[in-house]
């Protein structure tokens, strides 16, 4: 089969074996929120020579704006749950898809909070990762523009929630005064600028309203050289991601996303005293294998 991994910013496809072995990968710009609607023409071009029939896709491109919008699962949700809301796409007439069988996995809501909280594409990551979590509860963070903290039970999701950490980071740095006083571009992690924003994330007479203006200050106190600044804004900001996400969840934390994000938050958890364990990001081709075996597709 191909599973594709479809967010709103970038596309990753994987060609699969019959055991859901990858024998072969594919990426792409064109996400499910830039590509201008052409979903059809972009994916046919991108798994041209790739003569699987079965298309397994995950992520933006089953949201509101995508190709098709499936409904979200509510939770708690296992594998079986996220699988039965799959739902097939007809390709139409798009170029290379002729023969094939379109299917799109749902997102999941929780609506357990006052706020409720969605995730689509993240849900099928977790169903790659269930079989090495094993029984019990257990806390996975999905690091991101939109970090994700999942609660799984008994092979279940059963809590989502969602902490707007890299967006925040992004709006401030672009369009706020904390912005000025930093060089452009992103300069290279400064671990020590990082490990003091996580400090003072801890002090219980701040807040992260206050906190974040500590970020003028030490600009202008000149506590960090220009080039740190970032990173210690991206310490406090984790860091008060970490002390809002963390209460209550078991330990360890498994972590799935980039490298590079992935070792900030490593970093940032294991300051704390909380131990980690981190999976590879192509663990959605994994989840979309298991959901397709699940829903009688192989």
């Amino acid at each position: 089969m191909i599973a594709i991994d479809w967010g709103g910013s970038s596309l990753r496809a994987y060609r699969l074996d019959g055991d859901g072995a990858i024998l072969d990968a594919r990426r792409s710009g064109d996400g499910a929120l830039a590509c201008g609607g052409r979903f059809g023409e972009v994916l046919g071009a991108l798994i041209a020579g790739w003569d699987d029939a079965l298309v397994v896709m995950a992520g933006m491109v089953g949201a509101r704006g995508g190709w098709i919008e499936v409904p979200y699962v509510d939770g708690p949700a296992d594998a079986r749950a996220l699988a039965a809301g799959m739902l097939r796409l007809d390709p139409g007439d798009a170029p290379g898809l002729a023969g094939r069988s379109l299917w799109c996995v749902p997102g999941m809501a929780d609506r357990t909070t006052p706020a409720s909280d969605v995730m689509r594409g993240e849900e099928t990551q977790i169903a790659g990762l269930l079989d090495a979590l094993g029984p019990g509860a257990h806390t996975i963070c999905l690091p991101g523009t939109h970090s994700k903290w999942v609660r799984v039970d008994e092979g279940a999701i059963v809590r989502i929630s969602t902490a707007m950490t890299g967006e925040l980071y992004g709006l401030l740095r672009a369009h706020s005064i904390l912005g000025r006083g930093m060089p452009e571009g992103e300069p290279a992690l400064d671990l020590a600028a990082f490990d003091a924003g996580i400090a003072c994330s801890d002090d219980p007479a701040g807040g992260l309203l206050h906190d974040l203006f500590g970020v003028r200050t030490a600009m202008l106190f000149e506590r960090f050289p220009p080039s740190a600044l970032p990173s210690y804004l991206s310490g406090l900001l984790v860091g008060h991601e970490l002390r809002a996400a963390l209460a209550g969840l078991p330990a360890p934390v498994h972590l799935l996303g980039s490298e590079a994000l992935v070792e900030r938050y490593a970093h940032a958890l294991q300051s704390r005293g909380i131990a980690v364990q981190r999976h590879p990001e192509a663990l959605a081709a994994a989840g979309m294998y298991r959901l397709a075996k699940v829903r009688g597709l192989l």
